[in-house]
């Protein structure tokens, strides 16, 4: 998916670059050994990434960040991938025997596009992030496919994701944005 703002692609080899970084960031806490101190490599490219695991088809842990942390997307990456395995609060610290099982599931986002025309959405194509006051929730653009939603139960499902009532999207003090993303993964 082209970058919303620049035009840029990610390449087969960055998405492989990508993920070696992730699963070596895993690794590495899981086995006590320190990287190379070196700071990751990756495409120089400032975006938000979420990397999500799954285990035996199951998530296992997902963190993300919707904005760049770092010029480098490999140090975006990185964080992520570790954020996911020890810190995700709704599971447990991966452990080393799990890591066999383990699929590593990339998304590189797009700069967020508020809308005000829900019939903007298209499902496939976009995630959702919906605000309102302090509460914040974002769905991926793949969880809308994988569980068959169309666009109002998209919404309704990131409201609940934002600790909102189902109905907050049609609020005028919520702000819905719509964003696309680079998914990618290996096992």
């Amino acid at each position: 998916m082209a970058d919303q703002e620049t035009g840029r692609l990610l390449t087969d080899a960055e998405k492989e670059e990508l993920l070696e970084i992730a699963k070596q960031s895993i690794e590495s806490r899981l086995t006590g050994k320190k990287g190379s101190g070196a700071e990751p490599a990756g495409p120089e490219l400032k975006r938000g990434a979420f990397v999500s695991l799954h285990r035996r088809g199951r998530l296992r842990g997902c963190i993300g960040c919707i904005e760049a942390r770092s010029e480098k997307l490999g140090r975006t990456v990185r964080e992520m991938a570790s954020a996911a395995a020890f810190n995700d609060p709704r599971f447990p610290p991966l452990k080393k025997e799990e890591l066999q099982d383990l699929d590593i599931e990339i998304s590189v986002l797009t700069p967020m596009r508020k809308i005000t025309d829900i019939n903007e959405i298209k499902i496939g194509m976009h995630g959702l992030y919906i605000v309102n006051g302090f509460c914040s929730g974002l769905l991926l653009p793949q969880v809308a496919t994988e569980y068959g939603w169309e666009p109002i139960t998209f919404l309704e499902e990131t409201c609940r994701k934002a600790g909102l009532p189902p109905g907050s999207w049609k609020n005028p003090e919520t702000q819905i944005y719509v964003f696309s993303a680079d998914i990618f993964g290996s096992r």
